[in-house]
């Protein structure tokens, strides 16, 4: 029997692998590109300070997939409070980033993955 030894990766973090820093600024600028030419959502971002937003929402993924951030911003239901986002409306907006991540050439895995880091907030965003 032969053993076979090696080097063992580490497994990268999601922020590594959907391009540190500028993957993220890519990939928000391809979903506010998205949003503003969507009919559909686009109502909901209407009043929004895009800087403000891009910022943002840089700095939210960046700690959500474990990045050297650490988000300073508004807690999910801070910012979503009297939306009435309806359900609709949310998987629709999934729908625009994952068209985003398709976009900046992110992987199906990796989009998988950060797709699932981003489900637990659901249930902060809809009709509330």
């Amino acid at each position: 029997m032969i053993a076979v030894s090696g080097c063992q990766s580490t497994p990268t973090s999601l922020y590594h692998q959907v391009g540190e820093q500028a993957g993220l600024e890519r990939l928000t600028d391809a979903f506010i590109n998205q949003i503003g030419q969507d009919k559909v959502v686009f109502h909901y971002f209407k009043q929004t300070n895009v800087s403000h937003f891009r910022t943002g929402f840089i700095s939210h993924m960046c700690a959500v997939l474990d990045g050297p951030c650490q988000y300073q911003g508004d807690n999910m239901v801070q910012i979503h409070t009297g939306m009435n986002i309806s359900e609709y409306d949310f998987n629709h907006t999934v729908d625009l980033l994952i068209a985003a991540m398709n976009e900046v050439g992110i992987s199906h895995p990796v989009q998988n993955k950060v797709l699932a880091k981003l489900a637990p907030m659901r249930r902060n965003i809809i009709k509330i």
